[in-house]
């Protein structure tokens, strides 16, 4: 079975202290996240680096919920120390604009011609966009795997209920101990 790692928002916002979106809790996802990649790297699946990423000056319908973030070229919107594309083989950078990595992207058909079916999911915020790219996934007909102690969200009670019905009805819910044996 070919494999995909998706990697979400793991960016300044979210990760550095003076991010926008910054959350205590957000900082515990990093080394699962980096041991996750490098078990990927080893292989070969692919690795989609995947950013929230907005227009300045520009409307955005995410703006209706939330206030302006993740400006193109601002700090914030930079990959956080270690994330990001750093010259493997089989890794790309995706930027989104809405909480599903493939919500008006490119990623199913990219995945698809790369003949991957099954993605592993890790990064922030498990109840905004891990959750909304897993079910977009299950969506396009993919095998949707959640690494649970690769995500987290400043809402425990809304993560809990997200990998939850993840695992009631979109894929699976894994540790990084069985998400490392998937990329074998």
């Amino acid at each position: 079975m070919s494999i995909a790692l998706l990697v979400i928002d793991m960016q300044n916002a979210f990760l550095h202290p003076d991010g926008e979106n910054y959350y205590p809790a957000a900082p515990d996802v990093v080394q699962p996240c980096l041991d996750l990649i490098s078990v990927a790297a080893a292989t070969e699946a692919i690795i989609v680096h995947i950013a929230d990423v907005h227009r300045d000056g520009f409307t955005d319908f995410e703006q209706l919920k939330l206030p302006s973030h993740g400006i193109e070229g601002g700090f914030d919107a930079a990959f956080f120390t270690g994330f990001g594309p750093q010259d493997r083989k089989r890794e790309i950078t995706l930027k989104k604009r809405r909480y599903s990595a493939f919500f008006a992207t490119e990623l199913s058909l990219f995945l698809r011609e790369q003949g991957v079916s099954r993605v592993v999911i890790c990064g922030v915020k498990t109840n905004v966009c891990v959750r909304a790219t897993a079910q977009d996934a299950f969506g396009h007909g993919f095998d949707v795997v959640v690494v649970s102690d690769a995500v987290n969200t400043n809402r425990a009670n809304l993560g809990d209920a997200s990998l939850e019905d993840i695992s009631r009805y979109l894929g699976q819910v894994v540790t990084v101990a069985e998400a490392k044996e998937m990329f074998a």
